[in-house]
């Protein structure tokens, strides 16, 4: 079971992955002359969706793994990444698309919406991509899927 969780968490970090840079890159496209359209919204509603999704698989992973092992392991790299570098970084991450998102909705101008989306999103996606296990990162022991 927890082969299958670790799986679908990796597989879908790919979906969040361009969820998140097609959101950025239409908010950014539509910042300065665009109309917020019910479709606009949906596709920044994919990207907090996939984000939260990820989320909960994640902490499931990180309470049936028993990812934290306490503060002894801190100098390796492997049980200090995913205990505190890697969760932090995501649970921050997420917290700022849910902020983007929630903030988007209450601004009054399509400019405002396309630029809280555009700005939060952008800063959860560059620390998303650091907290990644990357399989270039072999210390880590990350995977592609």
């Amino acid at each position: 079971m927890i082969n299958g969780l670790v799986h679908a968490h990796s597989g879908l970090r790919w979906l969040l992955l361009i969820a998140l840079i097609y959101a950025i890159f239409n908010a950014f496209t539509k910042k300065k002359k665009g109309k917020f359209t019910s479709k606009d919204k949906a596709i920044s509603l994919t990207a907090f969706i996939f984000s939260h999704i990820q989320l909960l698989l994640g902490l499931i992973l990180f309470v049936m793994e028993e990812k934290w092992t306490g503060f002894a392991h801190m100098k390796e790299a492997l049980p200090r990444f995913f205990a505190v570098e890697h969760t932090l970084g995501m649970l921050i991450a997420i917290t700022l698309i849910t902020i983007g998102y929630v903030k988007s909705k209450k601004q009054t101008t399509d400019e405002a919406k396309f630029s809280k989306i555009a700005n939060f999103y952008l800063i959860a996606l560059i620390l998303i991509i650091v907290s990644i296990p990357w399989p270039f990162r072999e210390a880590l022991q990350g995977h592609w899927f």
